[in-house]
């Protein structure tokens, strides 16, 4: 009996591997990214890329296992969770109200130690933002001037 359930699981698994998974992306032009648009400065490029890019734009790094179901389907979801709350690759799109919300609310999640969410940082430590960092993140943010 154990051997017709593990052979039934077996089989489960490897059929949900057919199921496929896809990121809501939309292909945008480059200078619509939030990095472009604010000529945020090489050390400020590389925070965000490494920090908050994964989730937060449609330039996600999907390691290996994220193309095995079912974490790829808990992934995927987050990833498009992420991108509904901010897309940092539709930045251009975005009404200037929503920029100006969306910059606060950036540094506020970042000064609480909200973003990057802690479970993302389990697998991902090379996302932990220094004190340093987070420092020179926020006051960057801070000085954004979206003065039309």
């Amino acid at each position: 009996m154990k051997k017709k359930i593990s052979f039934g699981l077996i089989i489960v698994f490897i059929a949900i591997q057919f199921i496929e998974t896809a990121h809501k992306t939309t292909p945008l032009d480059g200078s619509s990214d939030f990095i472009a648009q604010t000529k945020a400065p090489e050390a400020i490029q590389k925070i965000l890329k490494t920090s908050c890019y994964d989730c937060h734009s449609n330039f996600t790094n999907t390691p290996w296992y994220g193309h095995i179901a079912p974490v790829s389907w808990y992934i995927n979801h987050h990833i498009n969770e992420g991108r509904e709350e901010l897309n940092f690759s539709a930045w251009g799109s975005y009404q200037l109200k929503r920029k100006k919300y969306k910059i606060a609310e950036c540094w506020e999640e970042i000064e609480k130690g909200k973003m990057p969410l802690k479970n993302y940082l389990v697998v991902h430590k090379a996302a932990k933002i220094s004190k340093e960092n987070k420092k020179t993140l926020v006051a960057w943010l801070k000085s954004i001037d979206l003065t039309p």
